[in-house]
This record gives C-alpha cells, structure tokens and sequence, in this order.
C-alpha cells in the first residue's frame, strides 16, 4: 500500500523511540561509516531506507493480518530517503502475501530469508526502543553496528539532565572532583549516551574494570538501565492516571447485560494485572539501584561491573514490561484526553481492554521468574 506524505512528514527528524525505527535517518546519518555498512540492519539495501512502526490497527485492518493483537508491525519503504515527505510504499507484518510486497520492496534480487527473520523478530516486541531492540535481535542471532541504535536527538536532549543527577556520585568517584561542574557533567553524560568511543569516558572504563568487548557490552547495558530509569520516572505519574481512570471510565449508547458486566470484571482485572506488572519493573531497576549503590558507597565495582555483564536477560525482561506498561498510558491518553468525557462505547471498549490484556500477557510474571 502507499504511504502518503503526511503520515512520514512528522518522522523526517525521528530515529529510534519506542514506537519508531528510523533507517532512513540513519542511513544518511551514517552514509560513511564503515561499521554501518559492514553490517547493515537488513541485507536488502533499500530496506536500510526504511521506516518501521509499531501501529495500532484499525478495524478494516485486522481483518488482512494474522494477529491476536491490536498493535502490528509496519515497514515503510520512501520513495526517496532524503525526503520522507515525498510519501512511500508499506507492509505489514503478518499480512496477507507481505513475503511478496517484502520481495517486491527489497527487490528480485536479494534472499529475504534474513530479512523477513529480522522483521518477525521486530514483531515479538512490545516497542522498538534501541535497548530492547538491540539485545532481543542479538538474542536471535543478527548481527547489527550498533549504529542502529541510537537514542533519538529529542530523548538525549530530556533525558542528559536526569542521567547526570543519576550518575554525579560515579563520576566524583571516577574523575575524583576533577568532572564534578555541570558542564562538564553534562559532556561526559553527552559521551556515555553517545553510541561513538570516546576518550573522556576512560576514567570510567578504569573504576568499573572493563575491557575490550566487555566494555562495550558493558557501557550498553548501564546505558539501557539509565534509558528505562528515566522512561518510567517520567511515566508513573501518567499510568496512577489510567489506573484512577479506567476505573471511572463509563459505557454509553447500547449495551446489555452480559457486556456491561463482562467490562466491569475486565476493569477490575486489568487494573490488578497493570499493578502487578509494575511491581516486576520496579523489582528489575531495585536490583539496578543496590549494585549501583554498592559501587558508589563501597567502592566495589566488581558486582557493578558483574551485573552489567550478566544483565542481558534482565534489560529484555526492563525493555518488555516498560514497553507495554508506556503503550497503555500513550494510548490511554490518546484516546481520552483530559479536555474529554471518559466515555465510549461498549465495542471500543472492550476492544481497547482486550488489547491492553493481550499485551500484559495476562498475568504478569515476577521477577524470580523473569530474572
């Protein structure tokens, strides 16, 4: 199908969040770096111009994709990559025939057995943010420049205060007071979310005894923590909303019984079920916080430095629970702003609280489990 211009206009600028992958954007971005190109996120090079999304679908869709949830994955291919605003050609995952648009948008030449893999990976997850993004595709086997996964531009910006408050107590240790002015806080926050080396980050390196590849692994993993502390600091004040709301939430137009009363114990079970699946994320960044703290209190950098290298499972498990706990409070929002009346019909809401449910997985698990 074609996508017109409008939809990509508001993309132009965008690299990766939790709803965007911007392959576009980093393929100009990243035109001369070798790494880049020596492993490309897709074998096909004009799916490399790509956009991906997470999309909600809507009714007329759902009935062309095979998918028990509401939420699919769409490859946008644009007519030229330097100008999303120019419109482009799309798929969905999962849709009827989207192996021959796939082969058609790749072109005849290129084996789509990787690629398509790449794409159904991307269809397991939650969101395409750049941590959960990376670790689950390494999980699968593609190797990716981690070039593909970079904080968007408008991120970095908010979050570069919150990670400097996060990290001051390491770098007074690291850098023993000689970093310790905001400004130069803020250039080494600046190198440590930045996915190039960088020399100034080597006090660092020194005080969590990395090395080689396991600094590398290292420094992403404490990355993707700092990355989804941040998220959901920002976030618990919007979800208690949709927590107070959804119970408020009335049925207006036709209804009967049987539907009145099956929303009412889907009300009631979601808002258990969102509660629980934020005590297993809490659980995740308490472990962060307490080898955090034994590093910056104690001095032992061994456990710190332990945990980051062992973490990988841990950041998937962070990535999962904040992508859906972030979906349900976007779309929350969305569908009832504040300036509007918490209502809406039986059919769009149970379809809103089936979606929801599907993407907790049900009950969510704990973190012995999941850890």
């Amino acid at each position: 199908m074609a996508e017109n211009f409008r939809s990509l206009r508001a993309l132009e600028r965008t690299a990766s969040t939790s709803r965007v992958l911007n392959l576009a954007a980093l393929s100009v971005k990243h035109a001369g770096n070798p790494e880049h190109l020596a492993q490309p996120f897709f074998t096909a090079p004009a799916l490399n111009a790509a956009v991906i999304l997470k999309h909600r679908l809507r009714d007329h869709e759902m009935q062309t994709i095979h998918t028990g949830n509401r939420t699919a994955t769409k490859l946008i291919v644009p007519f030229e990559r330097s100008d999303l605003g120019l419109g482009g050609r799309s798929l969905f995952v999962g849709e009827r025939g989207w192996m021959e648009s796939l082969q058609a948008l790749a072109g005849l030449a290129y084996d789509l057995g990787r690629d398509a893999g790449v794409l159904e990976a991307l269809e397991e997850l939650p969101s395409l943010d750049p941590f959960l993004l990376r670790e689950h595709l390494k999980r699968r086997g593609f190797e990716i420049a981690d070039t593909h996964f970079e904080i968007s531009a408008a991120d970095m910006d908010k979050m570069q205060q919150f990670v400097g408050g996060e990290i001051g107590r390491l770098i007074d240790l690291a850098y023993k007071g000689r970093s310790s002015n905001e400004a130069n806080t803020q250039r080494l926050v600046q190198a440590l979310l930045s996915s190039r080396p960088d020399e100034r980050l080597e006090p660092l390196r020194m005080t969590l005894r990395l090395e080689g590849e396991s600094y590398r692994e290292g420094i992403f993993s404490w990355k993707g923590f700092l990355y989804y502390k941040w998220v959901l600091n920002s976030l618990w004040p919007k979800l208690r909303e949709v927590l107070v709301e959804l119970m408020k939430v009335k049925i207006i137009g036709p209804r009967d019984a049987e539907n009145e009363s099956l929303v009412r114990a889907m009300k009631v079970r979601l808002h258990d079920n969102i509660e629980r699946k934020v005590r297993v994320v809490a659980d995740y960044l308490r472990v962060y916080d307490k080898v955090y703290e034994e590093l910056t209190k104690d001095g032992n950098a061994t456990a710190f430095r332990d945990f980051l290298l062992k973490s990988p499972e841990m950041l998937v498990a962070l990535g999962e629970g904040a992508g859906t706990i972030s979906h349900i409070a976007s779309f929350w929002r969305f569908r009832f702003p504040k300036s509007k009346r918490l209502e809406a019909n039986v059919g769009e809401l149970l379809d809103i609280l089936q979606d929801f449910e599907a993407g907790l997985g049900g009950h969510a698990s704990g973190l012995s489990e999941a850890a």
